[in-house]
Formats: structure tokens, sequence, C-alpha cells
């Protein structure tokens, strides 16, 4: 009882009414307008004429409806007044189905706005004015040929409570329809669910994209900075030129790690962030050098057209790299770290070799990355373009890190 009661005591239910009462009002300006068919033809029945005039009401409603700015405005409306949860109409065009579900609803909330709301207003005004009779007159109850004057006598309180329960009855009905029509008639078609779905993939995927491009700029970044920067340290009274070189590729790496972080951070926060940053196997043997300033030994093999290799794989191509040379700084233990790149006329060719310092064998047998997002970010990077990926140990003492991507060379 109590929970069937509830939407009678809510006040969106009555702020439903109103707003059905105001689209009806708001419809006044097309009645002119939808009397002229009734005036043409002004010979025929009455009902004849009431029945053309709705009709053609109708249609002047529905195409007020067909607008992009009506659907927008009973949107925000209906969300207000129905506490209705809508999302704002999704962009781009709708089929002819999608465009006339705005028209019926439309056309529904003035018919309920002329209907319920006066209905309502009726039974409360009824209610009101039966006890103490305040309208003049008499209202009689006549039930198996037997009559009685309802604003004499207990009758006339009995009959104000139906009045006002009734009121609130039909309030919550013209509500109640207005709030299941309005998900399905205003709400976002199948199409458009699915091309908001289809957006919010994109978004999530972009966003992923960048946490692998922040993760690998940064990580190495830090890496390499704090060799370069112990480097510094050390050489810094016996060997000054050294040190001054170590301390320009910190300030060369921390300069590029910031220009990736202020792009990820705009598009985070939902700015016009300016055009991202492109690192490509073009900017390999800037890589290079930097590990050679931080103290590490480098033996690159570049062979094959890689400097002709472009968009989508040229990156990932140097984000992996990049990766697989941070990790070899990490983790490594020193000694020479083996970069090959060969750009053959169907596939790229990435490996890295370097030194674990530990035996890769027995109980000693130690993962060069054992955790964290390095590797798998890698592994998920090269499915995603169809290429082969491949990580472990390669003999006793060395973790070898090779991919292979399919690719085009450009002429």
């Amino acid at each position: 009882m109590i929970r069937g009661t509830r939407p009678l005591l809510s006040g969106s239910t009555y702020t439903g009414v109103l707003f059905a009462l105001c689209g009806a009002l708001a419809s006044l300006p097309l009645l002119p307008f939808a009397t002229l068919p009734a005036l043409l033809w002004s010979s025929a029945p009455y009902a004849v004429q009431a029945v053309l005039t709705l009709l053609a009401w109708s249609l002047l409603l529905g195409l007020v409806g067909l607008a992009r700015t009506t659907r927008r405005v009973l949107i925000v409306s209906a969300r207000r007044a129905l506490r209705v949860p809508l999302p704002d109409p999704a962009a781009g065009s709708r089929s002819a189905a999608d465009r006339l579900r705005t028209p019926v609803w439309l056309v529904l909330l003035v018919a309920l706005g002329w209907t319920g709301a006066p209905t309502a207003g009726l039974l409360l005004l009824l209610g009101l004015s039966l006890p103490g009779n305040w309208l003049g007159g008499t209202a009689r109850l006549k039930l198996f040929d037997r009559s009685t004057d309802l604003a004499d006598g207990w009758w006339s309180w009995p009959a104000a409570a139906g009045c006002l329960l009734l009121a609130a009855v039909v309030c919550g009905v013209v509500t109640g329809v207005l709030r299941w029509t309005a998900p399905r008639l205003l709400g976002p078609s199948a199409a458009e669910r699915l091309a908001l779905a289809a957006e919010r993939e994109q978004l999530l995927a972009e966003r992923n994209r960048l946490a692998h491009e922040l993760h690998d700029s940064i990580g190495h970044t830090l890496t390499a900075a704090t060799i370069q920067a112990a480097v510094a340290g050390e050489v810094l009274a016996v060997d000054p030129v050294a040190a001054r070189a170590a301390m320009r590729s910190i300030e060369e790496s921390t300069r590029a790690a910031l220009e990736d972080l202020d792009y990820v951070l705009g598009v985070l926060r939902e700015e016009e962030a300016g055009t991202a940053p492109v690192r490509t196997l073009a900017d390999l043997p800037e890589l290079l050098d930097r590990l050679r300033h931080a103290g590490a030994m480098v033996e690159p093999e570049l062979s094959g057209e890689w400097a002709q290799v472009q968009g989508t794989v040229s990156r990932a191509a140097y984000r992996i790299l990049q990766e697989g040379l941070t990790n070899a700084l990490r983790h490594g233990a020193g000694g020479p770290i083996e970069v090959r790149v060969v750009a053959g006329p169907d596939a790229l060719e990435l490996r890295v070799v370097n030194r674990t310092g530990a035996v890769a064998t027995g109980r000693n047998q130690r993962a060069f990355p054992t955790s964290g997002h390095g590797l798998p970010g890698l592994a998920e990077r090269v499915r995603l373009l169809h290429g082969e990926f491949e990580a472990g140990p390669d003999g006793p003492q060395h973790w070898r890190l090779a991919v292979r991507l399919p690719v085009r060379v450009s002429a």
C-alpha cells in the first residue's frame, strides 16, 4: 500500500503534469493554422471539422518535432521535469524511423497536457470546494434510483477526499506515461547506442594508448636520467666535459618527456591539446646517443631501409626499442647492449640483447622484468599490429627481446 502511494507523494509527479500543461499551452500558436482545413470545408459536420482540426494540429506538431532543436529542448526539459536520465542527442544523421520518434512523443505530451492536466485540475477544485460548498449550487450522487446531496452532511468530506485522490492518481498516470515513453522515444535508438558505444570504445583505446606512451617515455627518461646523473657525479671532478655532456643529455631527455606528459594531460583533461609528440625510427640515433651519454655500451646493427618505415609501425617500433633499452639499463648487469633493426620488404625485425647478471638456469633463473606493465604493454602493442613477440633468457646470462612487425617500406 505504501509502495503504491509513494509516487503520489513525490513532487516530481506533479511537476510532470505541469510540464505536460506547458507543452499543451506552447502548442496554442499552431491552433489557428490547424483550423484552416475545417474553415475550407465549412459545410462538413461539426464532428468532421473537429477531427480535421485535431489531425492538422497533430501534423503541425509533428513537423515541429522533426527539428533537432526541438529534440534537444524536449530532452533537457524531460530530464529536469520528469527526472528521467536521458543522454544528450548523438551527433550525426539518423534514420527516418528514429526521426519520427520525437514528433510522436511531442504529440503525446500535448495530448496528455490537454486531457490530464484539466481533469486533475477539475478534480482538485471539486475536492477543495465540496466540503464548504464554496462554488454554490448542489452536487448529487445517484445510485440505484436514490440520490444524495454531497454538499450537505457528512457525504461532502468523503466525496472531497475521493476527488483529491483521483486528482493525484490522474497526475501519477500522466507523469508515469511520460516517464515510460521518454527513454523509448527521446532516448538513443539502437543505432545511436552502437555509435555511442563505438565512440566510448575508441576513447578508451586512445587513453590506453596514451598510458602506454606515457609509461614508455617517462620510464625511459627516469631510468636514463638516474644513470646519467650518477655518471656525472662520478666524473665531475676528473672529467668536467663528460659530466657536462651527461647533464646536457638529461636536459634533452627530460624536455622530451615533459612534452609527452603535457600532451597526455591535455587529452585527459579533455582540452584541445596540440599536435602529439611523434617519435619514430628516425629518432633512433638520438635515443642511442642518450644511452651512450648514460654510460651504456650500445652495439647497434641497422640494416635495410629502416629509416623509411612510416606511420604506426615506425612509431610502435621506436617505443618497443625504447622500452627494451630502458629495461636493459634498469635490470641489466653492464656489458654491451646489442640493438638490431632490420627492415625487409615484408617485415621489420627488432632485437635487444643484454646481460642479466644472473644464471638463467636452475634455481637462479630470473626473468629480466618480472613485474610491471612494460612487457605486457609491448606484447599488446605487437598483437594489435599482427606481429610476433618474444621475450626471455638467451643463453646463461643474457636476456633477449625480439619483435617482428609486418611492414611496407615506402618508396
